[in-house]
């Protein structure tokens, strides 16, 4: 019997892993694509990109990506599925996803940025007392742009708070609408233009990259709170910065970024940006969950069990 082998994209803790009586053998990709051989299953993350040419040069053998993320756009799905190859998600990041997405609601819009800055410089005294005020976010209208899971756990926490819940995506979803008492908006400026907080929690792809941008900024109040989980290319953070520096938008609460590591220098001079290095599903709990999704969907590919989180059924 061939052993069975795994090849990670970076190294991550993985504990001892077995299929079918067999010990997988795991392997560290540094750039030799010789490491491939043999393999059946490619282990990668959000932050790995494996594209067109990527696919192109990993062998036939490679049955399954299983990407570490709920977001696969990091996966050249057309190439991977041209050559037979299975993609998998971990979509265990839901709720833990909405905390942050919230976190930075009330963040955003209560300044605590901009506050802690002036508490931190010393500028806190008997005479002077804190001048960034914030926003109110009990009560107001939530403007949600994709509703699926995370969404709705967002709007979850939103009814605690008393908010009106809006949404925009492709398509209405009645049962969700009627759980949550949401308003589905078709068009995503008549939503933006009702909305006095907005929270992005859709996926990356060629129709959402730049949903939020200069025209769709302009749609929105000026006093607006817009916060981002989602990924960081639905922002064009020029545009952002623009807007901002002109005063539109109260604030902003952003845990992803449009070339993340790197930050757009004009967002970190802005005392009014709420600043998160993609923590969304940083959390103990959820990392465990992560880790089990993705080593249940490695395990079903060796052992010929159906993958649970499979985004490209062939």
């Amino acid at each position: 019997m061939t052993r069975p082998v795994l090849v990670m994209m970076r190294p991550l803790p993985l504990p001892l892993l077995w299929a079918n009586g067999e010990e997988i053998e795991v392997r560290q990709f540094q750039g030799d694509f010789s490491l491939f051989e043999g393999a059946t299953v490619l282990c990668s993350t959000a932050l790995d990109r494996v594209d067109a040419d990527f696919i192109a040069a990993i062998p036939d053998s490679v049955k399954l990506i299983a990407n570490i993320g709920t977001g696969y756009d990091n996966i050249d799905l057309v190439a991977a599925t041209a050559k037979g190859i299975k993609i998998t998600n971990t979509p265990v990041v839901a709720e833990d996803t909405a905390d942050l997405a919230f976190l930075l609601i009330l963040a955003s819009a209560r300044q605590l940025t901009a506050n802690q800055k002036f508490l931190r410089a010393g500028h806190w005294t008997s005479t002077q007392p804190a001048t960034h005020i914030g926003k109110t976010a009990h009560g107001t209208t939530l403007g949600i742009v994709g509703f699926g899971q995370i969404g709705q756990a967002v709007a979850r926490r939103a009814k605690g708070f008393n908010m009106n819940v809006i949404y925009h995506g492709p398509s209405r979803k009645p049962a969700a609408e009627k759980l949550l008492d949401a308003t589905y908006f078709e068009t995503l400026e008549e939503m933006l233009a009702t909305a006095d907080i907005v929270s992005l929690n859709c996926a990356l792809t060629a129709q959402t990259k730049h949903i939020i941008n200069a025209q769709t900024l302009s749609a929105m109040k000026s006093d607006a709170v817009l916060v981002n989980t989602g990924r960081g290319a639905l922002i064009d953070e020029a545009a952002l910065v623009a807007a901002m520096k002109a005063g539109h938008l109260s604030a902003a609460g952003l845990d992803v970024f449009e070339y993340e590591p790197d930050i757009h220098p004009g967002l970190l001079e802005l005392n009014n940006v709420t600043l998160a290095p993609h923590i969304g599903a940083a959390t103990a709990q959820c990392h465990e969950a992560i880790g089990a999704c993705a080593i249940e969907n490695i395990l079903a590919q060796f052992e010929g069990r159906e993958l649970i989180s499979c985004v490209n059924p062939l």
